[in-house]
């Protein structure tokens, strides 16, 4: 099993909602999916709606208060793959592992997948 860097949780868990919001928004948008669609993804994932989510990213709270007060979906555990380099499911931190969960379904949503099978329904 790969570890991450040292220091690697740390920076994560500083990282704001705020300044990757954004960058999850354009890549989605570049490969001709919709916001709402993305909310839909992060709504699944953290039980977040999206009035919850712009107050989240306004007060720039930190990946660390996002996913401690998130409620997350009890079917997370069925993504897997590699993302960044790590298989998703052998991720030993939790709070790396939630984050790379998200980015996992935000590349899934860009790599045109159907949302069925993003949000694991079928």
């Amino acid at each position: 099993m790969k570890k991450p860097p040292p220091g690697t949780a740390e920076r994560i868990a500083n990282m704001t909602i705020a300044s990757i919001y954004p960058l999850y928004l354009a890549k989605t948008k570049k490969k001709n999916r919709t916001k709402e669609e993305l909310l839909e993804v992060i709504q699944w994932l953290t039980g977040y709606d999206e009035k919850t989510l712009n107050a989240l990213i306004k007060n720039e709270v930190t990946f660390e208060r996002f996913f401690k007060d998130a409620t997350l979906n009890p079917n997370a555990h069925l993504i897997r793959g590699v993302i960044c380099g790590y298989r998703v499911e052998d991720l030993e931190d939790p709070l790396i592992q939630q984050v790379r969960y998200l980015d996992k379904l935000v590349d899934e949503l860009a790599k045109g997948r159907k949302m069925e099978k993003i949000l694991r329904t079928e």
